[in-house]
Formats: structure tokens, sequence, C-alpha cells
């Protein structure tokens, strides 16, 4: 089942069922009003909501619609909670190798993760916003989870049954003011704007085969202005499965329904930096610090800058017949300007 969010019908907007292809969507206040309502009462409407989709995809729907993502808000335009962990250990690995420092052990057995904002999130087709280019502006393609409703110290098999939907997310962070804020000891808030997230959530059935062990095993498609910069695969190379994460946030708290968990940047570990880009037969990157930490380590500083205004991102991620199985995500970087 794929599922989405439409601006009109106050903050919150209104929940729409969208066919497989994603070509229609309808309607469904009548079942939920909004993606938080239908996860409030997931084991109550999951079926009729189901049976709406199964409707569009057979051509019997009979209010359907022409689907346009751009009329898309984030499938949850705002959240109880919102928290990415980096689930990617090569991505961390390289971070810090980037800076001569080695990797703790505790990190193979712990995952990393902050608590983001979630009072306002990006539309998928939205720009981003900033007011200078020196902040150091860039894009990470990540994977996320929609949760139920999960009990304070759930073991992560409780957890994946707790895995509603899946997302894409674009997690924006604003490079050169995350060293002054980690000095501080308090973690990420002025680097971390609001993230976007794909058009439609789907539940992990739709992944077919590729959803296995809480990972999804497809490559997860960025392009930068046009020309393709990372396909790496969201299922190799996760150290911490969607389970262990959840699993992790859970240990000293409840999760409410409608809480989001996002993967951290996509990784794949690969050679070196001549090898790692697509053009030269690697599977890319999914964020501009991944390779200017290549070039850090193999040149002794970074080559590629950080984007700027006028740039453009998508994020997308098909099946194996090359079907978006999301929408994509596709923003481009525009001023903003702070009221006066």
């Amino acid at each position: 089942m794929k599922l989405a969010t439409l601006r009109h019908g106050g903050r919150d907007g209104t929940l729409v069922v969208v066919s497989r292809d994603l070509a229609r969507c309808q309607t469904v206040g009548e079942i939920a009003r909004t993606l938080q309502q239908a996860l409030d009462h997931w084991d109550d409407v999951a079926a009729a909501l189901a049976l709406v989709y199964d409707m569009l995809n057979n051509g019997h729907a009979r209010h359907a619609m022409p689907f346009e993502p751009r009329h898309c808000h984030s499938p949850l335009p705002r959240a109880y909670q919102w928290a990415d962990g980096s689930a990617y250990l090569n991505h961390v690995e390289l971070v810090r190798k980037a800076r001569g420092a080695e990797l703790p052990p505790q990190f193979h057995l712990d995952p990393l993760m902050y608590q983001g904002g979630s009072d306002s999130f990006a539309g998928p087709c939205d720009p981003v916003l900033a007011c200078d280019e020196a902040w150091g502006i860039d894009f990470e393609a990540e994977v996320a989870v929609i949760t139920g409703d999960v009990p304070l110290g759930a073991a992560a098999a409780q957890c994946a049954q707790q895995i509603r939907l899946l997302m894409l997310v674009n997690d924006v962070s604003l490079r050169n003011l995350i060293p002054a804020e980690l000095a501080k000891g308090f973690g990420f808030l002025q680097s971390k704007p609001a993230s976007a997230f794909s058009p439609v959530a789907v539940t992990p059935d739709e992944l077919g085969p590729a959803w296995q062990d809480a990972k999804v095993h497809l490559p997860l498609e960025v392009r930068l202005n046009g020309e393709l910069f990372g396909q790496p695969n969201a299922g190799a190379d996760m150290s911490f499965n969607f389970a262990q994460l959840v699993a992790h946030l859970a240990k000293t708290r409840e999760l409410e329904a409608g809480s989001i968990i996002g993967s951290g940047t996509v990784s794949n570990k690969q050679g070196s930096l001549s090898g790692s880009s697509v053009a030269n037969g690697g599977v890319g990157y999914c964020c501009l610090a991944e390779l200017r930490m290549y070039e850090t380590i193999e040149t002794g500083k970074p080559a590629t800058p950080f984007m700027r205004f006028g740039d453009r991102i998508r994020i997308e991620m098909r099946d194996g017949n090359g079907a978006s199985i999301f929408g994509a995500i596709d923003q481009v970087v525009e001023r903003c300007t702070p009221p006066a």
C-alpha cells in the first residue's frame, strides 16, 4: 500500500491512497483524514485503506484523480518524533579517518542517533532554504521508517512488528555549522534544518523480497544537477537494521505511533577516491561530505564544493523493473531572506 499527504485540508494535510504506479490517488476522509489519524488507529483502518489501494490498482476506484508529487507535503507534515541514526559505519569511519581518528570499537555495538526537529518538515518538492552558502549546504540521502506504538524496552523483534511504513529522506546538513555545535557537547541543532521526505510512504510488503532482515536491499539513486552522483545499495553495509534502530530509541522511552526513525546517510564500502565515483565504476555517494572525505584522505584537502543557490538534488529508489517506488525528492537550493 502507498500513502501520501496532499497540502490542502489544514496544517496536517489530507491523506490519499496512491496507486502502485504513482499515477492516481484517492482521498479517504471517511477512513482517516490524515496519515497521523490512520497511524493512531492502524489496526482498525489498514484493511479499508488496502481495499482502496486494490481498487486504484485495478482501475475500479470511483473517485480517483491524477497524483501530482508537487502537490504533496511530506507524508507526515509534522511528527511527534524524528530521530536519525547513523547505521552505515563506512560513512562514520570515513568522517573520522579524514581527520586522522580511529573508529571506537563501541560504535560496532551501539548505534549513533540524534533527535531532529519534527515540528515542520519540508515537502518533497520544496526548496532547500538557507541564508548563506558559507553554511556548507549538503544533502543526505537516507531511508526512514514510521512506527506504530512501541513500548519502552521493546526488543528488536518486537520493534520490527511495529514498522508501519517506509520513506526516503533528504536530511539536509549545514556542514560548516556542525563543528562548533558538536564542540559544545550537546549535538546538532542549527546545523540540521528541516528534512524533506519522499512524496509517498509505503508498507514494507510493497518492497517484496527487497525487504529482508528489516533492511531495504535496493539502490538509492541520487542525482545532483541532473548527473548521477550515487547509487549505493541501502541494504549493503548497514550495520544496524531498522528493528535495531527502533529498539535503540525505545530503550528508555515508549514511542508513539507516527515516530520516524532514519537510517543515516546510505554508504557502501568502496576502494579509493578514483574508484568510488559513479564515473569510475563505483556506486558513488549519498552526500557531498563523503566525496570530500575521500578527497581529504587521498589528497590532503577537499576539492568539491558544497551546494550553491540554484543547485538541484533528486533522490529516488526504483524497483527491479525500474519503476519509482516512493516518488522523488526533488529540491532546489534557494536563498532565504530572514523577516525584517
